[in-house]
């Protein structure tokens, strides 16, 4: 018995450090990239499904900063600050819980 409460614990504690990853990325979007982007969180997170969101921020957001950047360059000295990388995993776990295909809808029309 303790050990399927340790297991539903650990569960609902994982489940709400994700989405409060996903708070601080949405965050960070509507500050630093929603103007660069020129897009609002809930269409930029519907430009990619959550797999694709996977592939563009894996190995330190390089697919991202690449497609963005180019996309967009008046962003690329953003994308590209160092001070920014920690932030773009937190832009990426927002991307991922409302990608496309996630069924979520983020509340920053």
């Amino acid at each position: 018995m303790n050990k399927l409460l340790s297991l539903v614990l650990v569960a609902v504690l994982s489940a709400a450090v994700a989405q409060a990853d996903a708070k601080t990325g949405q965050k960070v979007y509507l500050k630093t990239l929603k103007g660069k982007f020129g897009m609002n969180g809930t269409k930029f997170a519907a430009e990619h499904t959550v797999s694709e969101w996977e592939d563009l921020f894996a190995d330190d957001a390089k697919g991202f900063v690449k497609e963005y950047g180019e996309r967009f360059p008046s962003a690329a000295g953003v994308l590209n600050n160092p001070s920014m990388k920690d932030k773009l995993q937190d832009v990426g776990d927002f991307a991922k819980e409302y990608g496309s295909d996630s069924g979520n809808v983020p509340s920053c029309g």
